[in-house]
């Protein structure tokens, strides 16, 4: 329980770093800072992880990476949609 309680504490602030990002994103309407080929590198890794997480059913796995991909290609889309 104590290690399924560490993931989703790990899990929770790596995930919600990104949500400055994509709020900053969205007021300023510009994501020029922001790299596309990181972006698009990252997404395709967290989804692998996602992945990862849904054939071992590891539930902080599974929810950090569906929500850090859901609000990594709001990024991607932001970015696309305001350049």
């Amino acid at each position: 329980m104590a290690l399924t309680l560490l993931g989703l504490l790990a899990a929770t602030l790596t995930t919600g770093a990104f949500l400055p990002q994509m709020l900053k994103t969205w007021r300023t309407k510009s994501a020029h800072d922001v790299s596309s080929g990181m972006l698009i590198t990252f997404i395709m890794g967290v989804f692998l992880w996602l992945i990862y997480g849904l054939m071992r059913q590891d539930i902080a796995i599974i929810l950090a990476n569906a929500i850090t991909l859901l609000l990594n290609l709001m990024i991607l889309w932001l970015k696309i949609k305001y350049k």
